[in-house]
């Protein structure tokens, strides 16, 4: 009867950490949908698989907690988060709708998935349950695989299939058929020198600039940056540091130590 009782009561320490972490799961989860950027929302979205990992590991399901850490967060979530930093996703991309009605078919699937939610958290709060120390008798491992592989195969099998079409169907939109063939570095080394445009290959950036780094344009012999030696795309990005006025300060100064250096010399070869 104790043990009856205790499964069914909450402690402060549990309220607290409720309270606390469902208030960030939930501040998080927001920021996912409306940050402007597509790193923040994914950061947010792992500070949010971290505080659901926190919720199983205090409920007693440590296999469901490592396993959130560690292939959730710690490798799909990064991966994301890596591809978007490598690919560069920005806030005009969302606005472009490539699949009409696709707005509301997400409502609907946003519908279905709420009443869903409201569904299961209702047949939670209003059947009774046997507790950790019943369902983690045998190995908390142990009693998920069983509910897995016998009560729950279907759904676990259809959601293994669902996760497999999402995968194909991304691997499909992304794909680009090629109408033509690629052209080699030859061919197109040749028709740069048949256009007479730009004959030796592109220039590096940073040169002349005393930076390196690839977001920094190189400078000509004049001073003024060249827009061959960065990416168009960290150009479309607005991602490009401009270094010019400093670069023309200095070949300035350069040049006015080198005009007194040079009036001090034929006045003192005058001189003597």
């Amino acid at each position: 009867m104790t043990a009856q009782l205790a499964a069914y009561s909450t402690s402060t320490g549990e309220a607290f950490q409720f309270w606390i972490l469902g208030t960030v799961a939930v501040i998080g989860a927001l920021c996912t949908v409306f940050m402007k950027k597509a790193v923040h929302s994914a950061l947010c979205l792992a500070g949010t698989m971290i505080v659901l990992a926190v919720f199983y590991l205090a409920n007693g399901a440590y296999f469901l907690g490592v396993v959130q850490i560690v292939v959730y967060t710690g490798a799909i979530m990064m991966l994301f988060l890596f591809v978007v930093m490598l690919v560069g996703v920005t806030a005009a991309d969302s606005l472009q709708e490539t699949i009409k009605g696709q707005r509301w078919l997400a409502l609907l699937c946003g519908l279905g998935f709420g009443i869903l939610l409201f569904a299961g958290i209702g047949n939670a709060s209003l059947t009774e349950f046997n507790g950790l120390a019943q369902a983690n008798a045998g190995g908390n491992v142990e009693g998920l695989a069983a509910l897995l592989f016998t009560k729950y195969v279907f759904a676990f099998e259809i959601t293994g299939a669902l996760l497999i079409t999402a995968a194909v169907g991304a691997m499909v939109l992304t794909h680009r058929e090629r109408t033509e063939r690629a052209r080699t570095q030859r061919e197109m080394a040749e028709q740069r020198v048949r256009e007479n445009k730009h004959v030796p290959p592109l220039p590096a950036p940073g040169v002349y600039a005393r930076h390196n780094a690839v977001d920094i344009a190189g400078l000509l012999p004049d001073g003024t940056p060249s827009e061959l030696t960065v990416s168009k795309t960290l150009r479309e990005r607005g991602q490009i540091r401009d270094v010019s006025t400093e670069a023309l300060n200095d070949l300035k100064a350069l040049e006015q130590r080198a005009e007194e250096r040079l009036e001090r010399t034929n006045s003192g070869e005058a001189s003597k």
